[in-house]
């Protein structure tokens, strides 16, 4: 049964497009000085999503504008279904806009497609079975590219030594954590992987937390009527705010207002998410929907004190 599973072999496209204005990730990465840090961010979104380093392979990266193709190799079926599961819930794509803005001055957002062939596998995600069947049938044409072994080996030696590079993440640079690295032949296992928790907003860097109940109660109290939109951008990775609960919200909660509209829209998202209810998808709500003022509220940046 072991020896089926180590057989087990299959391959897919993930199309990657940034939706941020000025930031062209084929460009990005074309960059030779910025290339190990994009490639970077894919390799630790990937560990995110399946819980383990090796978890996924990168073969090669094809650059084709406004895409980034990355060419995926899967060796363990249920390392594919993670993997599916992070993608259908947006945990993925999460993962994935955290670490890229970090390699920029401004954040990133983008958009992903999942294909194997010419089959789209987005259309038919909730039949996750069917998709591991696709993504089975499509065997990798290539071994991993020397472009990829080079920066897998990069990425891998300046774990190991505990460099500055700008590689590391914040967390890897503590001197304090030193002592606590495995030793250098081997590689951190993936539960020792710090999940990002910072993010940025406008230039700045700030802790990603869990939403508050202050957070909340400014929320509703602010947002206005724009909480719909607000609802509809969450939306795309919550699966409790799909469609018509947003309108059955309005419905249910129009006599008590707006603030009571958008208190319940939130807790909602609160509720069914848990600990993925961060300030930082809120927040990326909020910035996508224009309501720049009220992301900074929720932030503590008072523009008028910094200009002092």
């Amino acid at each position: 049964m072991g020896d089926s599973a180590d057989a087990w072999v299959g391959s897919a496209y993930l199309f990657v497009q940034s939706t941020s204005e000025n930031i062209l990730l084929p460009s990005l990465y074309g960059k030779p000085e910025q290339k190990p840090q994009v490639f970077k961010a894919f390799k630790l979104a990937f560990a995110d999503s399946t819980g383990s380093l090796n978890g996924v392979d990168m073969l090669k990266v094809h650059c084709s504008d406004p895409h980034l193709i990355v060419q995926l190799k899967f060796s363990n079926r249920e390392n594919c279904r993670k993997f599916l599961q992070s993608y259908r819930e947006g945990a993925l794509r999460d993962s994935l806009q955290r670490y890229l803005s970090l390699t920029t001055p401004s954040p990133v957002h983008v958009q992903m497609e999942l294909k194997t062939g010419a089959v789209q596998l987005d259309s038919m995600l909730l039949e996750e079975e069917r998709c591991v069947e696709c993504i089975s049938q499509e065997k990798p044409n290539r071994l991993r590219d020397e472009e990829i072994t080079k920066l897998e080996e990069s990425l891998r030696n300046l774990s190991c030594q505990g460099g500055n590079s700008s590689l590391m993440r914040p967390e890897e640079q503590s001197p304090s954590l030193d002592s606590s690295h495995p030793p250098c032949s081997s590689v951190r296992s993936p539960n020792s992987l710090p999940q990002g928790d910072t993010f940025t907003f406008q230039g700045q860097q700030f802790t990603n937390r869990k939403i508050t109940l202050d957070d909340h109660q400014k929320f509703a109290k602010l947002v206005s009527k724009k909480w719909k939109q607000v609802g509809r951008s969450l939306q795309t990775t919550c699966r409790a705010l799909r469609d018509p609960t947003i309108d059955n919200l309005a419905m249910e909660y129009e006599r008590e207002g707006l603030y009571e509209q958008a208190y319940q829209m939130l807790r909602k998202f609160i509720d069914s998410e848990g600990k993925r209810a961060t300030i930082q998808r809120l927040v990326a709500a909020l910035e996508e929907n224009g309501l720049i003022s009220l992301a900074e509220e929720l932030l503590g940046i008072r523009p008028n004190e910094t200009a002092v």
